[in-house]
C-alpha cells in the first residue's frame, strides 16, 4: 500500500470520529484520535499521587502537570499546544516506523499543531499524500448532538443518536455500558468548545491555504451513510 494520511476536521459533534472509525476500517488506516491519547494520560494521571513525576510530562523544552492539563480539558479548554504537540509527534514517529497509514481526526487543532505537525507528517508520509477533509454542521446541530451523545465504556465509541439507539444501555459494538461525558457534553461546555473551535482550530484553514493544501469540505449534516460517500469520494481513498 502507498503512503496515507488522511485528516478529518469539524466542530464538535461533526461526526469526525465515526467517519474516521469507518475509513479506518474500510481502508486499513490506523485511527489516530487526540482525545484518546489524552483521555489515556489523564487517567493514568488520575491514580498518581501528587508529588509523582510520572505525573509531569518533560517535552524537552517545557514540563506539563497531567493534572493540570486534565482540569483544561474537562472544562472545555484546549490543552496546552506544546503538550499535546509532543505526545502527538510521538505517536506520529512511532506508527509511521511501523509502517503504518493514518487518519486523524480533529488533529491538529491549534495554529502551533499545525506548524509543529504538519511538516513530520510531509516528512514520513509525503505532502502529495496528505488528504484533508473538513465535516460542516451548524452550531444547533453541534449542541444537539453532543448533549445527546453516549459512548461505551471499553472502547469509547461513540453512539448516533435516533431513534432506535435513544434507548440503549449497551454499545452494540463491544456489549459495554453506555456513558454520557458529563464534563465534556453540558451545554454550557459544549460553548466553550465550539467557541475555542473558532477562534483557534479556524485559522488553520488560512496556513493550509498558504501551505497549498487542498481542504474539501463535506455537508456533516447529511446521513452518515450520505457523509461517508462523500469523505471516500472526496479525499479519494
Amino acid at each position: 500500500m502507498s503512503k496515507q494520511v488522511a485528516i478529518l476536521f469539524g466542530p464538535p459533534g461533526a461526526g469526525k470520529g465515526t467517519q474516521s472509525e469507518l475509513i479506518a476500517e474500510k481502508m486499513g488506516l490506523y485511527l489516530f484520535e487526540t482525545s484518546k491519547i489524552l483521555e489515556r494520560e489523564f487517567k493514568k494521571a488520575e491514580k498518581l499521587p501528587e508529588d509523582s513525576p510520572q505525573r509531569v510530562v518533560n517535552t524537552g523544552e517545557e514540563k506539563f502537570d497531567l493534572l493540570s492539563e486534565y482540569k483544561l480539558w474537562k472544562s472545555g479548554e484546549l490543552n496546552s499546544p506544546p503538550f499535546v504537540t509532543y505526545l502527538v509527534r510521538r505517536e506520529i514517529t512511532r506508527l509511521a516506523d511501523e509502517g503504518e497509514n493514518i487518519i486523524l481526526s480533529g488533529s491538529p487543532r491549534t495554529m502551533y499543531e499545525a506548524e509543529n505537525l504538519m511538516p513530520l507528517l510531509e516528512e514520513l508520509y509525503g505532502k502529495e499524500n496528505i488528504k484533508i477533509g473538513m465535516l460542516e454542521i451548524s452550531a444547533e446541530v453541534t449542541i444537539f448532538r453532543n448533549t445527546h451523545r453516549k459512548i461505551c465504556e471499553l472502547m469509547r465509541h461513540s453512539i448516533l443518536f435516533n431513534e432506535e439507539t435513544q434507548k440503549l444501555h449497551l454499545c452494540p459494538l463491544d456489549g459495554s455500558k453506555l456513558v454520557t461525558r458529563k464534563d465534556l457534553d453540558d451545554p454550557e461546555t459544549i460553548k466553550i468548545r465550539l467557541d475555542q473551535y473558532k477562534q483557534r482550530t479556524l485559522p488553520l484553514f488560512d496556513y493550509f491555504k498558504s501551505k497549498e493544501y487542498k481542504v474539501e469540505k463535506i455537508n456533516g449534516e447529511m446521513s452518515v451513510a450520505d457523509v461517508h460517500a462523500e469523505v471516500l469520494k472526496i479525499l479519494a481513498l
